[in-house]
């Protein structure tokens, strides 16, 4: 059962039977004691149309005939807000189900829909940074949301293999293999000079020789296979594989790209000017146009990018997300017009936009510069931290928010680090389980409504909450938001704990209750992490108890 659904079906009730067409209102969590546990706005979005006071709308709300009091009663109150209260029992059912349905809780099941998630994509010219991290784990984790919610999803991954950006890598691995081979090259302007590629010039040499020309292929397609093949390790060692692996190239080769400019040119949407081609975008109500081959004949990112997006459209996938760092902000809105005038259907496309990472050490500011080599990349971290660390930390701020990755709080192994925080509560409920196992030995008949203490009931309140949450997930696919809500539950798990003894020997029926409450919390903790992709240890070997 929906809770929300019910209540919105109060309320659609009350509307009907009044002849009132309507549906702008919201039902939320209301954490106010003695406003009930959900409040409505209805009433206050009512006024206008039917020109009363919300309050008296609000009454005349709270008086329909409501035929779910064991599950609610209704109230108003002032200005005109309509208040749920929701039985304990209702509380204590939702919580025998998670008992039952344990890993499934909250799961949708399989909807017979497909969503391909298109995430980092980067260009194979280095390591993966800390700034590249963001981008990695918020894909893959918005990839587990669409599975959790009964999506089957794809995971790929684009990169420009034909651009400028490629061709300056080449000519830097040169500059790095005429170094080792006595020669003196100049570094290309604007060129990579991290030390990886004196590993990768080191191998050239030993695989190849000191007689390469400098537009020897290999300085291109030697250098973008190995940093690729570190890319893929370096992503596989924080949780994240990809199922497919595209190639702007490709794009190039089988004429998608000068199909996109025939057509174009046929509908009137392009035109040339100072050497370059220009999209007319100002014909489709853009107030400026946008160039899409360079006077130097070199593609600007829209165009391979349209062309990519309409390959993907044409796969068929029912939902098709990209996550873009903020450097994308001014160009996806022309590829999403670009595949419109191609006639390709856009509605199924969700753009996600993350802002840009700041790596913060001592409270100050580490820079970071893929050409220049001073960054901090996302191996370097693994050394220092666990997965679960750095999958916490990209995600400690919403996607559209700037997020500061903190070195020194990542470090700290106390509560204070919120990864550990919710990692304790489930430690601490497992060290639980076994010592209960080990102390009571009689099996008790489980009796739930044992629970009414205050926090027993906020405990398992905010349990039951976990499928509306991954339902308002999936609307917004914000991991963040999971992360906010298991924060919450070890929280309210540690009041309840601190408060109430679970394991008494003196009153076995309501230890057991207690028990099965723990269990519950263990469950969507568990549950929550795994969408995370972050691990739920057994035991950890500090502050648990």
């Amino acid at each position: 059962m929906n809770l929300k659904q019910v209540m919105n079906g109060f309320l659609r009730d009350y509307l009907k039977e009044n002849d009132i067409q309507f549906e702008d209102w919201s039902i939320n969590v209301n954490n106010q004691d003695g406003f009930g546990d959900y409040s409505s706005n209805i009433a206050l979005k009512l006024t206008k149309q039917l020109k009363k006071s919300p309050i008296k709308i609000a009454n005349s709300i709270a008086n329909h005939k409501n035929n779910l009091g064991d599950i609610f009663t209704v109230s108003a109150s002032e200005p005109g807000f309509i208040n749920f209260h929701i039985s304990d029992n209702y509380y204590l059912k939702i919580l025998d189900q998670i008992l039952k349905k344990a890993e499934n809780f909250g799961k949708k099941k399989k909807l017979n829909k497909s969503a391909n998630v298109e995430f980092v994509s980067c260009n194979p010219t280095g390591p993966l940074t800390v700034g590249h991290g963001r981008q990695a784990i918020l894909g893959d984790m918005v990839s587990n949301i669409l599975t959790w919610n009964g999506y089957d999803v794809t995971r790929e991954y684009y990169y420009n293999d034909a651009g400028k950006q490629m061709r300056v890598l080449a000519e830097s691995c040169y500059a790095k293999y005429a170094q080792q081979i006595g020669k003196k090259v100049e570094m290309p302007e604007n060129g990579y000079i991290g030390t990886y590629l004196d590993e990768i010039a080191s191998k050239i040499v030993d695989n190849h020789g000191k007689d390469l020309d400098s537009d020897d292929p290999i300085f291109r397609e030697f250098t973008e296979k190995e940093i690729f093949s570190d890319i893929k390790k370096t992503l596989e060692s924080i949780g994240i594989q990809f199922d497919v692996f595209s190639k702007e190239g490709t794009f190039y080769e089988n004429g998608a790209i000068d199909n996109i400019l025939k057509e174009f040119r046929e509908k009137s949407l392009s035109y040339e000017k100072d050497g370059a081609v220009w999209f007319k975008t100002s014909s489709l109500g853009k107030e400026e146009d946008k160039v899409l081959v360079k006077s130097s004949g070199e593609p600007t990112y829209r165009l391979p990018d349209i062309a990519y997006h309409a390959d993907k459209v044409d796969r068929g996938f029912d939902l098709i997300v990209d996550i873009f760092g903020a450097d994308h902000i001014d160009t996806y809105p022309d590829v999403l017009l670009g595949l419109k005038s191609l006639d390709k259907k856009t509605a199924h496309i969700k753009v996600i936009i993350h802002q840009f990472v700041t790596i913060k050490r001592g409270g100050e500011i580490v820079k970071m510069s893929t050409r220049k080599a001073n960054f901090i990349t996302l191996d370097e971290l693994k050394d220092q931290f666990s997965s679960d660390i750095i999958r916490y930390f990209f995600i400690m701020r919403g996607a559209n928010s700037h997020l500061d990755f903190d070195l020194d709080l990542a470090k700290d192994e106390s509560e204070k680090n919120p990864v550990y925080y919710l990692q304790y509560a489930n430690a601490r409920i497992s060290n639980l389980l076994t010592r209960y196992d080990k102390e009571i030995s009689d099996e008790k008949k489980i009796d739930l409504t044992l629970l009414n203490e205050k926090d027993e009931i906020a405990l398992a309140k905010l349990l039951s909450e976990f499928p509306d949450k991954m339902e308002g997930v999936l609307k917004s696919l914000e991991p963040r938001k999971i992360a906010t809500y298991l924060e919450e539950v070890a929280a309210a798990y540690h009041k309840f704990y601190g408060n109430h003894k679970v394991i008494d020997t003196q009153n076995l029926p309501l230890s057991a209750s207690r028990k099965k409450l723990c269990e519950a919390t263990k469950i969507i903790l568990k549950n929550g992490l795994s969408i995370l992709g972050i691990s739920a240890p057994e035991r950890m070997w500090t502050w648990v108890s």
